[in-house]
C-alpha cells in the first residue's frame, strides 16, 4: 500500500475543517514538466552536439557511445518527470494552497492565502504554465524542501511553484478570486490590533504537515 492510499482526501494531509472547500486541484503534465523544469531540451541538444562533434572528428564508435549516454540521460529525465507528475497534487481551497510533493518522501506544504503576497503566471504554450507564489513575511520553507517545485534561482527567499499546469490561466484566476475574497476578512480582523502590530510568522505547522 502506498502512502497516498491512506489520504482522507486526495492531495491533503487530513479532512477539511468546517467552512473550507476545495476550489481546484491539478497535477503537472510530465512531458511539459521535463522540458520546463528539468531542461530536457537542453540536455537533448547538448548530447546532439556531442554526437555531431564525434562524427565530424571521424569517431563513429565515440558518436555511438555518446548517443547511448544521451538516450540514457533523456530516459532518466523523463522518468523522473513521470514520477513527479504521479506523486504531486496541487490544491487550492478557499483558505490555502496545498502542495503535496515528494517522489521518495511525500510531504504536504500548506500556504495560507492570507500569507500570499502575489502570484506570477508564466505561460509555457498550448495553455500550460507555471504559477510562482510570493510569500509575505518570514517562512520556514527551504529551496531544497521545495525543489523542483520552486522558482529557479530564488535561493535566499524561495518561492513555491505550481509547475507545468494544464489550463494554468484558469488555476491562476481561481487563486486570484480566492485570495481577494479572504484578504478583506483578514484586514477586518486586524482592525482590533494596533496599526503597527507585526504580522504573525508562517509557523512550522502551517508550512509542512
Amino acid at each position: 500500500m502506498r502512502e497516498h492510499d491512506i489520504e482522507p482526501i486526495r492531495g491533503l494531509p487530513g479532512d477539511l475543517p468546517p467552512g473550507e472547500a476545495i476550489l481546484w486541484q491539478g497535477t503537472p503534465d510530465a512531458w511539459v514538466f521535463a522540458r520546463s523544469a528539468l531542461g530536457a531540451r537542453w540536455i537533448g541538444g547538448y548530447f546532439a552536439l556531442l554526437v555531431g562533434w564525434a562524427l565530424v572528428s571521424g569517431t563513429p564508435l565515440g558518436a555511438l557511445l555518446t548517443a547511448g549516454f544521451g538516450v540514457l540521460a533523456m530516459g532518466l529525465t523523463y522518468g523522473f518527470a513521470l514520477l513527479v507528475a504521479r506523486s504531486t497534487v496541487y490544491t487550492i481551497t478557499n483558505r490555502r494552497v496545498v502542495l503535496r510533493i515528494g517522489v521518495a518522501l511525500s510531504k504536504c506544504i500548506n500556504l495560507p492565502l492570507v500569507k500570499l503576497g502575489g502570484a506570477d503566471l508564466r505561460g509555457l504554450g498550448a495553455g500550460y504554465g507555471d504559477i510562482a507564489l510570493t510569500l509575505q513575511g518570514p517562512s520556514m520553507l527551504g529551496y531544497a524542501m521545495l525543489w523542483p517545485h520552486a522558482r529557479p534561482f530564488r535561493l535566499a527567499k524561495p518561492q513555491p511553484m505550481l509547475r507545468a499546469l494544464p489550463n494554468a490561466a484558469e488555476a491562476a484566476g481561481i487563486l486570484a478570486k480566492a485570495t481577494a475574497a479572504i484578504v478583506p476578512v483578514q484586514q477586518r480582523g486586524e482592525t482590533t490590533q494596533t496599526v503597527n502590530a507585526p504580522r504573525p510568522a508562517l509557523g512550522a505547522r502551517e508550512v509542512a504537515a
